[in-house]
């Protein structure tokens, strides 16, 4: 399992950027709620408004199901930019480029599986990159 996740992490060296990812302003995000096309993910699927440890997300819905998300904390501040790679995707023949991130400047970066949920239901990678500092996540920790 170890080794197929980091085959998967080395493939997203190869993923091919499309127009969705490039086209994610800071501005668009800077306030909260985001401009459009960012819309709310709660309202887009069975999700709840806030998910504990990640925030409250928002999409532009074109760019379904990869992302980018951007999550904002309980007090309407950006907190991360999140990448939701299915795992059929991560193959040598695809590759993710210069991906956007819209909520500014990264911290650190997370990266776990998840087996699937509501709007990416097939097992998937988060890559979480943070724009606040470990101890800036409790924010969106409850």
């Amino acid at each position: 399992m170890m080794t197929r996740f980091l085959s998967a992490l080395a493939a997203l060296s190869l993923l091919p950027v499309t127009a969705a990812f490039a086209q994610a302003p800071a501005e668009a995000v800077a306030s909260h709620p985001p401009q459009a096309p960012y819309q709310k993910v709660s309202e887009l699927v069975a999700l709840p408004d806030f998910l504990p440890g990640i925030g409250e997300l928002y999409v532009d819905p074109e760019t379904l199901p990869v992302g980018p998300f951007v999550a904002y904390d309980r007090d309407g501040a950006v907190v991360s930019t999140i990448y939701m790679i299915p795992i059929a995707d991560l193959n040598p023949e695809q590759s993710f480029d210069n991906l956007a991130v819209p909520g500014g400047s990264v911290d650190h970066t997370d990266i776990y599986y998840n087996a699937g949920h509501p709007g990416v239901e097939q097992p998937h990678v988060h890559i979480v990159l943070w724009h606040v500092a470990p101890d800036g996540e409790a924010s969106v920790a409850e």
